[in-house]
């Protein structure tokens, strides 16, 4: 949880600051289209809000209409920044980008002149995206840093397995956000760079339209990723293996007739599980044997939170045949 709220706070810092550069870019130069950068870079700053909002929620203790506490409130608000970050960011771009394609036009840009001194309006484009590149650089570190910690953490192969695994979306929402953003920002400082040699505008408004198509293709995925979690998946098939050869190898168990685990929120696992018991053993060996299963469970992996066994015994199962 604290390595998710540092992840969303750094990228708050940076997208706001990003915002500020590409808004003081407009204000000297007039460009249409730092403006509209300004406006994405804004609905970046708002999307870390939503985390930060998702991540304060869910840390509210559990109650008789929530038991299992708010955890899914990161699910849910991760997938709103998925929604915001295809519907705001990768629509508007992209749209933006192909309109300029089909009705090419010369912008209307003004040299700013400071201190006297008059230099091309592009120097300021420049300086803006190559600033955009070192505040998201140093947002996806952290990002990227926590991501790691999970992967060396589970023994996952890499970022793709993480990407299908993981519990902390927040932390990968930011991470693919960072990610997306300075890839964005790359794209846009050479389609600019290549529109100030040629004096074409066609590249720069393909970067726009590649950047939309890219916002969008990694909302939908971040989206998806999202609906596995608030639709209630399992702990994936090779970690739950060794959480039920645990409960098989406890006191007295004879077998477990039933296994299963959902996500209650990042890092919250809620297992239960019909067991067999030997049937002599007396009720007080059996709630040994249980809570014994439990702390089991617990050191094997942090993310089990509550457990449900339900005992039953060689009798038991003899007399429901």
């Amino acid at each position: 949880m604290a390595s998710s709220k540092s992840v969303v706070i750094a990228a708050l810092i940076a997208n706001g600051a990003i915002a500020i550069m590409k808004f003081i870019g407009y204000l000297l130069t007039g460009s249409p289209a730092m403006l509209s950068e300004t406006y994405h870079s804004v609905s970046d700053t708002g999307n870390q809000v939503f985390l930060l909002v998702g991540i304060r929620y869910s840390g509210k203790e559990a109650s008789r209409s929530h038991p299992f506490g708010y955890g899914k409130a990161q699910f849910f608000y991760s997938f709103l920044v998925s929604v915001l970050l295809f519907g705001i960011a990768g629509w508007e771009s992209a749209k933006h980008g192909y309109e300029a394609i089909v009705h090419p036009h010369e912008p209307t840009v003004t040299d700013p002149t400071i201190l006297g001194y008059t230099f091309p309006a592009v120097w300021v484009n420049y300086s803006v995206l190559i600033g955009a590149i070192i505040f998201e650089a140093y947002a996806l570190w952290k990002a990227n840093k926590a991501l790691k910690m999970q992967i060396e953490k589970h023994g996952w192969s890499g970022y793709r397995e993480a990407f299908r695994k993981t519990s902390d979306v927040t932390t990968l929402t930011a991470f693919t956000e960072d990610a997306i953003a300075m890839a964005g920002a790359g794209i846009a400082l050479f389609g600019v760079y290549l529109t100030r040699t040629t004096g074409n505008q066609i590249y720069d408004a393909v970067s726009a339209l590649l950047i939309g198509l890219l916002l969008m293709f990694f909302a939908v995925a971040l989206a998806w990723e999202n609906k596995r979690l608030l639709l209630g998946e399992s702990l994936p098939e090779d970690e739950e293996s060794g959480l039920r050869k645990a409960i098989r190898s406890g006191e007295g168990v004879v077998s477990v007739n039933d296994f299963r685990t959902v996500y209650f929120g990042p890092g919250r696992l809620v297992v239960t599980a019909d067991v067999s018991f030997e049937g002599d053993l007396d009720t007080e060996a059996i709630d040994d044997a249980i809570s014994a299963i439990e702390a089991e469970l617990k050191a094997l992996d942090d993310s089990v939170k509550t457990v449900y066994i339900e005992p039953e015994t060689r009798t038991d199962d003899a007399s429901a045949a």
